[in-house]
């Protein structure tokens, strides 16, 4: 009998330990979670940074080349 309430009792501490790695897991994952949402992602560069520009759309002919020459 004693044996079955060590097993018990072990299951139970098991039980315990999982639950609560999972609620910390849980929680640290949520504080990332806010900590990045702050960011901005569309913020102006800073330093050497290079500006980036739209490029001219090709027209047809040369599209064309290009995927006669690239095969794409």
């Amino acid at each position: 009998m004693s044996s079955i309430v060590k097993v018990f009792f072990e299951m139970m501490k098991f039980f315990i330990i999982f639950v609560l790695c999972t609620i910390l897991f849980y929680y640290v994952i949520k504080a990332l979670h806010q900590e990045y949402e702050k960011l901005d992602r569309y913020e102006y560069p800073q330093g050497n940074a290079v500006k980036v520009f739209q490029q001219e759309e090709p027209d047809v002919w040369e599209r064309l080349s290009i995927f006669f020459r690239l095969g794409e």
